[in-house]
């Protein structure tokens, strides 16, 4: 337990922080100033997380973070719950349920983060290393977990690690690089195998578009490259749509918006992913200017339950990808197969 005066510290500089704007970048894990030995120093866009000795106390903060660890058979002592896409309100995604059953692992402290990172919960655990590899960790929140425990932060911009990312940097975090990097390399094989059995995936130009609104269609949003969904279709085989790359403009923005009186330019996408049912699907059918979008004329929409396991785990996670790939793949090559 972390002293009374140490949690009031905490909790005073918790007032503090803001709410985490989103922004996104691409970045291969180059940043371990200490590869091997302790002490381990792992240095991150918001400082440096120096360990003294292999921890054996893991917390996670926000989205997904606790998937590592798990996927690598650690037991976080906390993590935070699930508050979006849990179909039953347990506070646990299904494939991260699935595997704690496989652990015979009971639940962890489960961090309640709807108003943000509950840090006295956090302190409660008495963790000795908390990550955070994919997270909107503002400085203020980054100084308060510190005072905690060594905090591993992302690489460069908050929500912006790939999965990869998330791996290497949360699992170089446990001390575990070796096992991290081949964690990755079994899901690359998934991937890989998964793809191969629907050719008709490569080099379709595929577009994500964020949650449509519809009552309002006078405007596109789409996710681009630099969001992680958008950045899984990499792995699937697609291709951006040099439409979608164009409208992102030079800066690293997670999502673009483009109007609707000007969505000719995305003449080049041919398959459209999005959250929604068949109700929005004929919504954009019936559009005199969306329905003029060839993915969108053609059929080749993958609808996902925003909601639902599905739609969350087209943000690929460590575990969600293995849970949900041959059905989401599944939808995408039958969108293939109705485009151009």
């Amino acid at each position: 337990m972390r002293p009374p005066r140490l949690l009031a510290a905490i909790l005073a500089t918790a007032m503090l922080a803001p709410l985490a704007a989103c922004s996104t970048n691409a970045h291969e894990p180059d940043n371990v100033t200490a590869s091997e030995g302790y002490p381990l120093t792992i240095t991150h866009a918001l400082g440096t997380a120096t360990l003294p000795e292999k921890p054996t106390r893991v917390a996670t903060v926000n989205w997904a973070n606790h998937e590592v660890p798990l996927a690598l058979g650690v037991v976080p002592v906390g993590m935070a719950a699930a508050n979006f896409g849990d179909d039953d309100g347990d506070g646990l995604l299904p494939w991260v349920a699935e595997k704690l059953d496989e652990l015979g692992a009971e639940v962890p402290v489960l961090f309640d983060e709807t108003d943000g990172i509950d840090f006295e919960a956090v302190a409660n655990t008495d963790p000795d290393v908390i990550l955070a590899a994919y997270s909107g960790l503002t400085e203020e929140d980054y100084a308060t977990l510190s005072e905690i425990a060594p905090v591993v932060a992302y690489p460069e911009g908050p929500w912006a690690t790939s999965w990869r990312d998330v791996i290497s940097f949360n699992s170089m975090g446990m001390g575990m690089a070796d096992e991290g990097d081949a964690l990755i390399a079994d899901i690359e094989e998934q991937i890989a195998e998964t793809v191969a059995e629907h050719p008709q995936l490569e080099d379709k130009g595929t577009m994500f578009l964020t949650h449509v609104d519809p009552s309002d269609l006078s405007e596109v949003s789409f996710y681009t490259q630099y969001d992680t969904r958008a950045a899984f279709f990499d792995d699937l085989g697609f291709t951006t749509p040099t439409s979608v790359s164009t409208a992102a403009g030079d800066t690293n923005a997670f999502s673009g918006t483009v109007s609707a009186e000007r969505v000719d330019v995305f003449d080049d996408v041919d398959i459209i992913v999005t959250y929604g049912d068949e109700e929005l699907v004929e919504l954009l059918e019936r559009d005199p200017l969306l329905s003029q979008m060839p993915a969108v004329k053609n059929g080749a929409i993958v609808a996902l339950d925003g909601s639902g396991p599905m739609g969350t785990a087209a943000n690929p996670t460590p575990l969600s990808i293995s849970w949900v790939l041959d059905d989401y793949v599944e939808l995408l090559a039958a969108a293939a197969n109705k485009a151009r």
